[in-house]
């Protein structure tokens, strides 16, 4: 057991006029020259089309079976939000690397678009490992996966139940099934929790009977006066040029957003309900010691079972893992994929 420290068509959307922070390396939508890029489309069980963006190491010989990752986006985001730079990175460390799409949102199929649907989400991964499996030039007995901020919960659910996925990483993880119920530190209510559900409950009808959809809408074009540090947080990711991606056919107001009719689903995910079962697999959850969302990754490091490690980046928050540079621990990820996908 160890708890390490370490130091430290889609579209770019035109809307994303607002100065963003680019402290610390942050460089999202990063173009690597060594290796090569390919979109992807493949079906996953439920017959629905699943878009990755591919990514090969360039000099890997035709004939020789690499290791590879599947790589998961931020809850709400799209591949070409963290998911597809962290893919062109471990790709340069000599993987095979798919950055999908979840069913419902980006390039994936599923309608209505950003609906939430979380084994829908696990099953996403688990046709991600179909899809790498059966390519000629990737081992399939060496297939990790990585899960940025609520991927990192689907990755984790698909694992318990594919054995194929060998190595386990999360980085800044949320537990999509806990924040919903209980909210961040426990910040939510059993009356507010009954007060969300009874409204997607009437909400259904509205929209059975073809009324329009209602967006959580965390994250509106226009930051509030009020807003709190974790909004502020996100929006300088995904409201500013630092990050923002409008997938077509959707608004600015509509990208990283999801009806609260079936947001509501998430109260009965649990993810980390048997994580030991996934044991003797290994495990390894990244998180900054200033995030936010730290509870989670230390939630699942406890009850997970062995072999597993905690690695906690000293300054850095929940959304800095996204896609800065200078905290990112690609070293790390580096070793443990290539100790774990022989």
């Amino acid at each position: 057991m160890k708890k390490i420290l370490l130091a430290c068509g889609l579209l770019i959307s035109s809307f994303a006029t607002v100065a963003a922070d680019l402290a610390h390396g942050a460089d999202n939508f990063y173009k690597s020259d060594k290796v090569i890029a390919k979109k992807v489309t493949f079906l996953n069980q439920y017959k629905m089309k699943i878009t990755g963006n591919l990514y090969i190491p360039k000099g890997v010989q035709p004939n020789v079976k690499s290791p590879a990752i599947v790589v998961g986006p931020p809850m709400g985001a799209v591949k070409e939000q963290s998911a597809s730079f962290y893919a062109q990175k471990m790709a340069e460390q000599g993987f095979v690397t798919l950055a999908i799409d979840l069913s419902f949102f980006g390039e994936s199929e599923g309608s209505p678009r950003n609906a939430v649907l979380p084994d829908m989400f696990t099953e996403s991964f688990n046709a991600a490992v179909d899809y790498l499996g059966t390519r000629p030039f990737v081992d399939r007995n060496g297939i990790g996966v990585i899960g940025i901020c609520g991927s990192g919960s689907f990755a984790i659910s698909a694992a318990k139940i594919d054995p194929r996925l060998k190595a386990i990483a999360t980085v800044s993880m949320y537990n999509m099934g806990a924040v919903t119920r209980h909210g961040l530190h426990n910040g939510i209510s059993l009356e507010q929790r009954k007060a969300m559900i009874a409204a997607a409950a009437e909400q259904r009808y509205v929209e059975f009977t073809g009324g329009k959809t209602k967006w959580v809408d965390y994250l509106p074009v226009k930051l509030p006066a009020d807003a709190d540090p974790i909004r502020r947080e996100f929006y300088d990711f995904y409201r500013t040029t630092r990050g923002q991606v409008v997938p077509a056919g959707m608004t600015v107001e509509q990208s990283q957003n999801r009806p609260i009719s079936s947001e509501v689903k998430f109260n009965n995910f649990y993810p980390f309900a048997d994580i030991e079962s996934i044991s003797p697999r290994p495990m390894l959850f990244i998180t900054g010691s200033e995030a936010h969302s730290r509870e989670f990754s230390e939630d699942a490091y406890k009850r997970a079972g062995q072999p597993k490690e905690l690695v906690i980046i000293p300054g850095a928050g929940h959304v800095d893992l996204y896609d800065r540079t200078q905290f990112i621990p690609f070293t790390k990820l580096t070793e443990f994929f290539k100790k774990n996908l022989k």
